[in-house]
């Protein structure tokens, strides 16, 4: 199956990082290289663009879309978080700009092998990384019922998150839950009628709740966004691409902490004593509120419904 990815915002994202041809570019969630491919459009020769993604496909897809560029390209299977030891293992000093698009990519949720879409059923898996051993199955049949109800109202803000666990416990009571179909069958039994019939896929927030779990995907972004605003050069830019509210809820703060850390230090403090600290801002926010998706682009990828882009710049402290 091609590997194929739907750029989100792709115009405003690449506007955003107002590209210096001779640069250096991270792509920290390289999916299908549709940013990718734009970034390296406007590289010359001298430019290089890292491109980083946990899923092998996704990367041996990209090497192959990337390949007419003329720019420097470093593919590399590693974590996003990973950056700093990335950039060490290549021997990038610093980067001239990042981009992070979150979430699940197209391809993966349209390969049903891959068990990440409640549109098809397939085993439980849902792993980015296919060399890692956790997978949903782990999650949906030997987490206990309480640490279920966590998972899905947390990372799924499932309101009916006690229900789903507590008809999951007893479904695989009887026998393993091992598919995708069987799950989704279970949760809509765990649903009332009612709300099925209103909203989104009644699945949709437990299958989020359960991707989420399986990858780490909020611890990684907690620690990635530090990391990456770390490793800019000065004038360098970050952008992040958010799917959901507990994704921008992360970046949100992790951007206003760099861009004003009295008022994250002294929250409280009378008013004369902040900015005491002798602390001083090492970014800027570019944007002040998230840039979202135009009526065009709604109309023709409905997956970017949701999506959100914020975007800071490296400044010297």
């Amino acid at each position: 199956m091609e590997f194929h990815h739907v750029p989100v915002m792709l115009r405003e994202c690449i506007d955003s990082l107002n590209i210096d041809p001779s640069g250096v570019y991270a792509d920290g969630t390289l999916g299908g290289a549709g940013h990718s491919r734009e970034i390296c459009r406007r590289l010359s020769e001298d430019g290089t663009l890292l491109g980083i993604d946990r899923d092998r496909d996704a990367l041996n897809a990209a090497g192959e879309r990337l390949g007419e560029f003329p720019c420097r390209k470093i593919l590399v299977q590693s974590n996003y978080s990973d950056i700093r030891e990335v950039l060490q293992q290549e021997g990038i000093p610093a980067l001239n700009g990042a981009l992070l698009d979150l979430g699940v990519s197209s391809f993966q949720l349209d390969e049903p092998e891959r068990g990440f879409s409640y549109m098809h059923d397939a085993p439980l898996d849902m792993r980015m990384n296919q060399q890692d051993h956790f997978t949903a199955y782990d999650v949906v049949n030997t987490y206990s019922e309480k640490e279920l109800k966590q998972v899905i109202s947390k990372y799924g803000e499932e309101r009916w998150a006690a229900r789903i666990a507590q008809f999951i416990a007893r479904e695989r009571a009887q026998e393993p839950i091992e598919t995708t179909g069987r799950l989704v069958e279970i949760i809509k039994k765990a649903i009332p009628a009612a709300s099925r019939r209103e909203g989104p896929h009644p699945a949709k927030r437990t299958f989020q709740a359960i991707r989420i779990e399986v990858n780490d995907e909020l611890g990684q972004l907690e620690r990635a966004v530090d990391a990456f605003c770390d490793v800019l050069a000065p004038g360098g830019r970050l952008a992040i691409i958010t799917f959901h509210s507990l994704e921008d809820r992360i970046v949100k703060q992790a951007f206003q902490r760099r861009a004003n850390p009295d008022q994250g230090l002294l929250a409280g403090l009378p008013e004369e004593l902040v900015g005491s600290s002798g602390v001083k801002a090492d970014i800027r926010k570019v944007t002040r509120k998230p840039i979202t998706p135009t009526d065009e682009e709604l109309e023709q990828n409905p997956r970017s419904r949701s999506a959100k882009l914020r975007v800071i710049e490296k400044v010297d402290a």
